[in-house]
């Protein structure tokens, strides 16, 4: 027994360091993994300047025309596919208006900005407007396809055929000019919920473009 003890000795002590290397990896391991789960988790809340705050305060602006225009149409078209879509578009964006606004709330930013519209979207690679300090509102409003005062006056005025022609034209160029700058902000942006909500404008705003493009040629509207 006494000739086999300095040979177990040497066998045990390098068991418990391997043990001991093994335990220590294993601590340095899980702090790393902690570390770096922590890092990717923490939530980034946009500045007040962000392209997040910038599309959510634009945007706003943008589908609240939009609703304005689908309720005077679809309280007198006569064609039942386009008082459909336009209480879709209505709906939809008003409830997408409802959660832009919580979002400025929720990242604690002012709802308004000093910034011209679009400003946010002057270093997107794809659409970008530049520096929009020099153009007027109205300029600015029309790179958004937006309806004049004087377009929506005539909206109102007309009635049948002439209105809902009026409401197409006016409708696709509006959504022409909201997919920019949803692009824009998926782009630019860090918020995953705005990127979802921007993703989901872009998709259903296509798809009725070309559901109105199909209303405008069934009621043969000029252009």
């Amino acid at each position: 027994m006494s000739d086999d003890a300095p040979v177990a000795r040497p066998t045990t002590r390098r068991l418990v360091v391997a043990v001991a290397v093994v335990a220590l990896l294993a601590v340095a391991f899980a702090v790393g993994r902690f570390t770096a789960f922590g890092a990717t988790a923490a939530p980034v809340t946009p500045s007040s300047t962000s392209a997040d705050a910038g599309f959510a305060r634009d945007m706003q602006v943008h589908h609240t025309q939009a609703v304005q225009m689908a309720m005077e149409i679809y309280r007198k078209t006569s064609d039942d596919e386009l008082r459909t879509l336009s209480y879709d578009i209505a709906t939809t964006q008003s409830g997408q208006r409802g959660e832009m606004f919580g979002w400025l709330v929720q990242w604690g930013v002012p709802q308004a900005s000093s910034q011209p519209l679009m400003q946010w979207m002057a270093s997107s690679g794809a659409h970008s407007h530049g520096d929009t300090s020099a153009l007027s509102q109205d300029d600015l409003l029309s790179q958004m396809g937006m309806a004049t005062d004087a377009e929506l006056d005539q909206l109102r005025d007309l009635d049948g055929q002439p209105a809902d022609c009026l409401f197409l034209d006016l409708m696709i160029r509006h959504h022409q000019g909201a997919i920019p700058m949803a692009e824009a902000v998926i782009e630019l942006g860090s918020d995953s919920r705005v990127k979802e909500v921007a993703q989901a404008i872009i998709t259903g705003q296509s798809a009725e473009i070309d559901a109105m493009r199909d209303i405008q040629t069934r009621l043969s509207c000029a252009g």
